[in-house]
């Protein structure tokens, strides 16, 4: 009993890491911008691809694949709000559906130029560990890793530069942030690329670990969005609890019952905190 209960903690907290990754890319976009990016999920499948491109077809090593692919989905991300975002900042529903019609056409683009079958990244390292009685694989410890210095990175960046600390002044009070001189503009294109980043970091770590396709990230996107909605939407904290959380209700679920009833349990769990919480575990009140 005492390996299983090892197991599942070992297994959820890996995920849940994952998820956490992808979870403050989105909570980050709607916290400043106040835009829900349905297309959230194709910015980690972009993040995948370059991987497969990069490693699997032009032969560059994996870790600095993993570096370029993530500065290239910053950089497409950074376009994508520029053109087709920023005219919809604070008109929630015309950027929910221009979202949906960036994940549309990147779905489909990728559908053209990689084709419809899954394919595979050669994962940097094989092999297992044990951690006290559970058996770790090396490739989602590597992720595990990769996850957590991308984590501390971010949150020092929040608390210890510039643009971090005015990211949170638009977060909190865009006009008054503009009256002590931060350009929101500006601030809306980085925050977008900082969070295009992250998916697109979290897609490059996960590529070879599951197969790489077209359609690979609505799941990531869709647990992304229950992962906000349950630490409260607009709130970093709340994302990283959030994902933890859904990341260990998952693996003891699945590991116990199935993986079905883990994704229900999933929903099950943010439905009975927004009915105690509607804001979420750490969540602001509406403005």
């Amino acid at each position: 009993m005492t390996a299983l209960i090892e197991q599942m903690a070992v297994n959820g907290l890996m995920a849940g890491l994952v998820y956490t990754l992808m979870a403050l890319g989105f909570t980050l976009v709607f916290g400043i911008m106040r835009m829900v990016n349905f297309a959230h999920g194709e910015l980690y499948m972009v993040g995948a691809f370059a991987v497969l491109a990069l490693n699997g077809h032009l032969g560059l090593g994996y870790f600095p694949a993993v570096i370029l692919a993530t500065i290239i989905t910053a950089i497409f991300g950074a376009a994508v709000e520029r053109v087709l975002y920023r005219p919809f900042v604070g008109r929630e529903l015309g950027g929910m559906i221009m979202s949906l019609a960036v994940a549309i056409t990147l779905q489909a683009l990728a559908l053209i130029f990689f084709g419809p079958a899954d394919q595979s990244v050669e994962r940097p390292v094989t092999g297992t560990w044990r951690l006290h009685e559970a058996v770790v694989p090396l490739d989602r410890t590597l992720v595990a890793v990769c996850a957590v210095a991308a984590l501390m990175a971010f949150h020092l960046f929040l608390r210890h530069t510039r643009l971090g600390l005015a990211m949170q002044a638009v977060a909190q009070d865009r006009d008054t942030a503009s009256l002590m001189g931060v350009e929101a503009g500006s601030v809306y294109l980085r925050s977008f690329a900082i969070a295009s980043a992250l998916a697109g970091f979290a897609g490059a770590l996960m590529a070879p670990v599951y197969t790489v396709a077209p359609t690979m990230g609505e799941l990531p996107m869709l647990k992304a969005f229950v992962v906000v909605i349950l630490g409260g939407l607009g709130s970093v904290p709340g994302a990283m609890l959030g994902g933890l959380l859904i990341g260990l209700s998952e693996s003891v679920f699945a590991t116990l019952f199935d993986t079905t009833l883990a994704l229900i349990a999933s929903f099950v769990i943010v439905l009975a905190v927004i009915v105690v919480k509607p804001n979420g575990l750490w969540g602001r009140a509406a403005r």
